[in-house]
């Protein structure tokens, strides 16, 4: 399996992904922030073309580079089937498999941060039937969850991303988990600056993910909510496709 992660401080603090099969020659981005050319090329120094161009999310922090991205790359683009988006997207579901060669990237819907937000399982067949890392967006980043009020009520979000922890909590403690974003990201508040941790290590050291009642999660997720980005509510519908009226 090929891995690249890309951490972004411009425009944007944020992590992507390059993931694939090298073998097969096939490849996916997650979450793009940069110009399409720069993962383009990436993927072919490891000789790989682009099938997947998958946004974990409705990014409310920053403008996706992900339709154009699969444009250029002739990829498909996907986003979780309950997308409200304006175009034409691939959508999937929970369970919905895409493949990569060996690579085998399972969709996993785990709202909260907001009401599309997916995560991936990624498997590599030549080394084993169990998954070897997991994509976990802004639902559980390193230190932290995402905030819930950015796409939806607070409270509601909170209780869906409360749903959604205690599935990730199912994972294997060894799971890589390789989140959207890192410290200084508005998508969070204590947010670590490594940006990779395990199911383990979060589930003993992240403070909210490791709560396990849900009146008192939702208590810690409506904590000190930061003010929203000025531009968040406009920055999420232009990548739904929708006209925000200006």
């Amino acid at each position: 399996m090929i891995l690249r992660q890309f951490l972004h401080t411009e425009p944007v603090i944020a992590a992507s992904y390059l993931v694939g099969c090298g073998g097969k020659g096939l490849g996916a981005i997650v979450d793009p922030v940069d110009p399409p050319d720069r993962y383009i090329q990436a993927a072919a120094d490891f000789g790989m073309a682009i099938r997947y161009v998958i946004d974990t999310h409705v990014h409310a922090d920053h403008l996706s580079t992900g339709r154009a991205l699969a444009d250029a790359a002739g990829a498909a683009y996907v986003l979780h089937e309950s997308a409200a988006a304006q175009f034409a997207f691939e959508a999937v579901g929970d369970g919905a498999e895409l493949e990569l060669g060996n690579v085998q990237l399972q969709v996993m819907h785990i709202p909260g941060h907001t009401p599309e937000h997916l995560g991936l399982l990624v498997t590599d067949r030549t080394r084993g039937p169990e998954p070897w890392l997991v994509f976990t967006g802004h639902t559980l980043m390193v230190g932290d969850m995402g905030r819930t009020e950015l796409a939806t009520d607070a409270e509601n979000g909170a209780r869906a991303l409360f749903s959604s922890a205690q599935r990730l909590k199912r994972l294997p403690d060894y799971l890589p988990v390789l989140p959207g974003a890192f410290a200084g990201s508005v998508c969070g508040r204590a947010l670590s600056g490594n940006p990779t941790s395990t199911i383990g290590f979060e589930r003993r050291f992240n403070k909210t993910f490791a709560i396990g009642d849900e009146a008192s999660f939702v208590a810690a997720m409506l904590r000190d909510i930061p003010p929203p980005p000025p531009t968040a509510a406009r920055t999420r519908a232009a990548n739904l496709g929708v006209d925000s009226g200006g």
